[in-house]
């Protein structure tokens, strides 16, 4: 992979040749923990099912191979390309040993490569589009406050790191984009989910177009926009704003649109069809309907909520997990067949693929 040189973290610019030197962070043994291989039933015999009617699932808890030579850190993104092939972001950890933050496997759970070694420690968002005959990776890193535009194969296109056109990141407030979102006339959109706040509009040429949003819950202000997502279904953007406990619409322009409330902690979307999907931070996974009506809340289970919920300690504590269950859903992706994989905020990492049934 090619190595870019260093870029200011403060520099609006854009560049093929500019790019944040990441610190490899401090280097130690990684922390291993026993995991779940398939989800089973009490018997043992068979992975536990979940959902109802077209939307039943096969849960496979720790799915994906890794070599020896990776250990899962935080597992925060996950995207799947037109050959069925499965990349996840992972959060190093800027305590455990330098790796690749990128794991890519085949639709079988095979590994395939991994790369990213410059975003340890701040492995987020990852979005994947196809720009005319080609693919690439848009990665969110939090250490490194940086978006970066790849190849799948990790080769740089172009890096972003705080954007000044604006003028909002003064007096203390940062920029720490966490996911994109694409636009149909081949811009996207950023949101400064761990920063300031911020939704920022670029075209395709990654030139900023404008910013709006800011600290607040009005409709049009944020409380961590973790996740967007751009709703094919109605056209508009999807914003995840998780601590606000809803999503928001907007035109292009940012002009507000429409609220959806009743979540818990929405972390970021995806569409196949008619349905929206939601990971929810707070221990389950949900899909609405073209109307934004709930159709299930895969996993959905109060008691065990209050379990994980409790000083979130369960997320440390593998021996705890329960098949069938999430505990903290931090990004889901369909595939082309319609199952889906989920990647959860926890201490030692973990992939679920749910597999379609009906």
């Amino acid at each position: 992979m090619k190595h870019p040189s260093s870029i200011s973290p403060s520099s609006p610019s854009w560049s093929r040749r500019r790019f944040l030197g990441l610190s490899a962070g401090a280097a130690g043994a990684a922390i291993t923990f026993p995991s779940l291989f398939g989800a089973t039933d009490k018997s043992g015999s068979r992975p536990v099912v979940i959902g109802a009617g077209s939307h039943t699932y096969e849960c496979h808890h720790g799915w994906g191979k890794l070599p020896s030579h990776l250990t899962w850190g935080e597992t925060h993104g996950v995207a799947v390309d037109s050959q069925g092939f499965v990349y996840i972001k992972h959060n190093t950890g800027p305590t455990k040993r330098v790796q690749d933050s990128i794991v890519v496997f085949d639709p079988e759970g095979q590994y395939v490569r991994s790369f990213g070694e410059e975003y340890h420690g701040g492995g987020h968002g990852i979005d994947l589009r196809k720009e005319g005959s080609e693919e690439f990776l848009y990665l969110c890193s939090t250490r490194q406050r940086l978006v970066t535009k790849t190849t799948l194969k990790g080769d740089i296109v172009w890096a972003c790191a705080t954007p000044g056109e604006p003028g909002v990141y003064k007096e203390g407030k940062n920029f720490v984009p966490t996911n994109v979102a694409f636009a149909p006339d081949g811009g996207f959109f950023v949101g400064d989910g761990y920063g300031s706040n911020y939704i920022h509009r670029f075209d395709a040429k990654g030139k900023w177009l404008q910013t709006w949003g800011g600290t607040g819950t009005k409709p049009g202000e944020f409380k961590t926009p973790h996740g967007l997502w751009w709703d094919d279904r109605k056209n508009l953007l999807c914003v995840c704003d998780r601590a606000n406990a809803r999503l928001q619409y907007f035109q292009p322009d940012g002009t507000f649109v429409s609220l959806v409330e009743g979540l818990l902690f929405p972390a970021h979307l995806d569409t196949k069809g008619d349905v929206l999907l939601c990971p929810d931070l707070h221990a389950r996974v949900t899909l609405f309907d073209r109307d934004n009506q709930v159709i299930a809340h895969l996993g959905e289970d109060p008691e065990w909520r209050k379990q994980v919920l409790d000083g979130f300690k369960i997320r440390s504590e593998p021996g705890r997990w329960q098949p069938g269950k999430f505990i903290h859903p931090h990004d889901a992706c369909f595939d082309s067949q319609g199952n889906i994989f989920v990647v959860e905020w926890v201490a030692t990492g973990r992939v679920t693929k749910l597999k379609k049934l009906a």
